[in-house]
């Protein structure tokens, strides 16, 4: 099993503990918490995420062939789903993370839970995270 199936299947395991959503938003906003703060200079025009209704900044950089990304918006939900994704995305090679399918996304149960702009926000955040990735790969293989 990929290193990403297994983070995707961590994160599948820790919300199947909750039955309601509440719940599960609870532990979103308090994933969200853990995430490490970020510099000024990551949130800037350039590392804004389009198509979130709320900010979401996200940087990447490539670190002995992984990419290791960095995090953060101004909204508390918003803010967990990202800090989700960078747990299940980061730290892994531009291929890994351009070939991944992020089953985890449904499984949890985030998209129907979600209101549309979030959900909207939410493939904007995964859309950025491989974009990366392809700048990346197209990088370092020319």
């Amino acid at each position: 099993m990929s290193e990403i199936n297994k983070r995707q299947d961590a994160v599948i395991e820790e919300f199947g503990v909750f039955t309601d959503w509440m719940d599960k938003y609870s532990y979103l906003i308090d994933i969200g918490k853990e995430l490490p703060p970020v510099s000024d200079k990551v949130k800037s025009e350039n590392t804004l995420i389009k198509g979130c209704q709320s900010k979401v900044w996200l940087d990447a950089e490539l670190v002995d062939g992984k990419i290791k990304f960095t995090a953060d918006s101004d909204a508390i939900i918003t803010k967990g789903i990202i800090a989700l994704l960078v747990r299940v995305m980061s730290d892994l090679s531009p291929e890994e993370i351009m070939d991944a399918d992020l089953y985890f996304i449904d499984k949890i149960g985030l998209h129907e839970n979600l209101s549309p702009t979030r959900s909207n926000g939410l493939s904007s955040m995964v859309k950025q995270i491989k974009m990366y990735a392809l700048a990346y790969h197209t990088k370092m293989n020319g």
